[in-house]
């Protein structure tokens, strides 16, 4: 017999709000301890880029060597770099970039300016603390504010079902959505959120000027929104990955050059689908919930962030920084702004609150969720509607 979980309606928002508050009381202010934390996953995620990097460099010594290497090892070799290289583009931003821009670490006591919100990825340091197609201050608003306080209401970027009703009430055949579907995967950050966190930011500016917002963001560079586009978002990032990084393997020969333009390009393409794995289905599948209205309390965003979120499997640090932390994505919509390390200690404590509660708290498997969202994406699923609002 199914669980009967209780209603949007029936749950005792003040109470609710009374008992998440108390989490942070238990868990303490931000450590030292934490900010160690956080450089470790660094050290693991440039680990991860710069040995990936490294067997490129030694596939193109074996190359021009006398002793040579097969086709079959090296594109087998050549695959297992563009894994490495794509898992430390992905721990960069999910495990670094995102906490960090969240201010997480800031309440650190002594903590480093580079470590702060105020401090990362600002102008030139971008090119070193977070080089992305992403402009870093267009994601941090579009991330930050309209998804984190809009979660699953109309208003929310990221609302998968709204973005895909194009996808959906087309007229394209169901297996060609899929082809579609996977296509996106494998350049999503490129092909929608550099565009969309650009658009939303420009629009924020927009409004200060009292000016009508712009509905689509525009791909053309002889455009002023377009070539604001490429400027501060494709360009920099493009140029530096796929032909400055090549062009350091020049010394070895033009051939070590266009293998590392190849390699680097399937780094790119794995970058995406991780990142899509662990970012997308988050807050999306026929058992997650869509609201129609801002919500009203505090006690009511928190009920919101645990009917909106699923989380993925945990466990240890490797297993965690696999996922990119976003396996504490209830924990983490709850309280966006603290050390990663902290939803561990958390996540048992948001367990019992909801069992309290009687709410269902979403654990499964990356991949089931995946496929989950895939079906919703094509749209042989919807989002639930909370009743009577």
């Amino acid at each position: 017999m199914t669980h009967r979980y209780a209603k949007y309606s029936e749950i005792d928002k003040e109470q609710l709000q009374k008992d998440i508050d108390e989490i942070k009381e238990k868990i303490g202010a931000p450590t030292e301890e934490d900010f160690l934390h956080l450089l470790k996953l660094e050290r693991w995620g440039r680990f991860s880029t710069f040995f990936g990097y490294f067997i490129v460099f030694a596939l193109s010594l074996l190359e021009i060597s006398t002793i040579g290497i097969s086709p079959l090892l090296f594109w087998s070799f050549a695959v297992i770099a563009a894994l490495f290289i794509g898992v430390g583009n992905v721990s960069r931003w999910a495990n670094t970039t995102h906490p960090i821009l969240h201010a997480a670490y800031d309440k650190v006591p002594n903590i480093p300016l580079r470590y702060t919100k105020a401090g990362f990825s600002r102008g030139m340091n971008r090119y070193v603390q977070w080089l992305d197609w992403i402009k870093p201050e267009a994601w941090e608003y579009e991330h930050n504010i309209m998804h984190h306080y809009h979660l699953g209401e109309h208003e929310d970027p990221d609302n998968v079902e709204k973005n895909l009703q194009w996808l959906i009430q087309s007229k394209t055949p169901m297996f060609l959505r899929y082809v579609i579907v996977y296509l996106f995967a494998g350049m999503w950050k490129v092909a929608y959120y550099a565009p969309n966190t650009q658009l939303i930011l420009e629009n924020k500016e927009r409004r200060k000027r009292k000016e009508e917002p712009i509905e689509g963001y525009s791909w053309n560079p002889l455009s002023g929104q377009g070539a604001k586009l490429w400027k501060e978002s494709l360009l920099p990032y493009g140029l530096i990955k796929f032909i400055v990084i090549p062009l350091l393997f020049i010394p070895l020969g033009m051939e070590a050059v266009f293998n590392a333009f190849i390699i680097t390009l399937m780094a790119e393409f794995v970058a995406n689908i991780h990142s899509f794995l662990v970012i997308v289905p988050n807050h999306s599948a026929e058992d997650i919930y869509m609201f129609n209205e801002p919500h009203k309390s505090q006690g009511e965003f928190y009920l919101r962030q645990i009917m909106g979120s699923v989380n993925y499997n945990t466990g240890s640090d490797l297993i965690d920084f696999a996922h990119g932390w976003l396996n504490y994505q209830v924990e983490h919509h709850l309280f966006p702004n603290l050390p990663l390390s902290q939803y561990q200690k958390m996540q048992p404590i948001v367990k019992e609150i909801c069992k309290k509660h009687n709410l269902e708290y979403r654990q499964e498997s990356v991949f089931k969720r995946a496929y989950m969202t895939i079906e919703l994406m094509v749209g042989k699923t919807k989002l639930l509607r909370v009743d009577g609002i």
